[in-house]
């Protein structure tokens, strides 16, 4: 990531003491991120009314704005909320494709490489959403390496440095929660399906 950590946990902390200015200042730091992250989530589709990388951007700013009263700890704190909102936006998008129930087979869109039988802009978006919700109560470790790797979009190096964990244990945390995540949904894995991971502290 090309922001400076440093830089915005002071403003994190400035907006969180109310500080008006600190938002436009933090924006220009995260928003190319966050614009690249939702940009790799819907590269493939070819739909025109499908949701747009810049929109979803958008409504992650808005999504902030809304929480006016949040007091961020640090940025691992800020990316938290926004990878929430990212999910919240491509939710409420799932909701909408599965009401008008449009005819006819949408391109599928990736939300990840690694995580290809996921469909960021389809309905079944919202199944992954329980599945990755009731992953959050059964193992958050691993709960925040989905949550860095897959629906922020970082390397296994960034999410690494973000959670303050090495990479060797960001790739096996995400190898087996990306297996318990598939088995959820029916698609094969080697999770047990409803039971806790053994806790991962290294």
């Amino acid at each position: 990531m090309a922001e400076a950590p440093g830089d915005i946990t002071l403003l994190l902390d400035a907006w969180g003491r109310g500080e008006r200015d600190a938002l436009h200042q933090l924006a220009p730091l995260v928003y190319p991120h966050l614009q690249r992250l939702a940009a790799s989530y819907l590269r493939r589709e070819s739909n025109a009314g499908t949701l747009q990388a810049t929109a979803l951007v958008n409504e992650l700013f808005v999504g902030l704005l809304a929480r006016r009263e949040a007091r961020f700890t640090d940025r691992q704190h800020f990316f938290a909320l926004a990878a929430t909102l990212m999910r919240m936006a491509l939710v409420d998008h799932a909701r909408r494709v599965r009401s008008e129930k449009r005819g006819g087979r949408a391109e599928i869109v990736p939300l990840h490489d690694e995580l290809p039988w996921v469909d960021a802009a389809g309905p079944g978006f919202l199944d992954f959403d329980r599945a990755l919700s009731e992953l959050e109560q059964l193992d958050p470790e691993r709960f925040q390496v989905v949550n860095a790797r897959f629906v922020l979009g970082c390397t296994a190096d960034e999410a690494a440095e973000l959670l303050g964990i090495s990479r060797v244990t960001v790739n096996r945390r995400a190898r087996s929660a990306r297996a318990w995540l598939a088995q959820r949904l029916g698609l094969g894995g080697t999770e047990p399906s409803g039971t806790p991971f053994t806790p991962d502290r290294t």
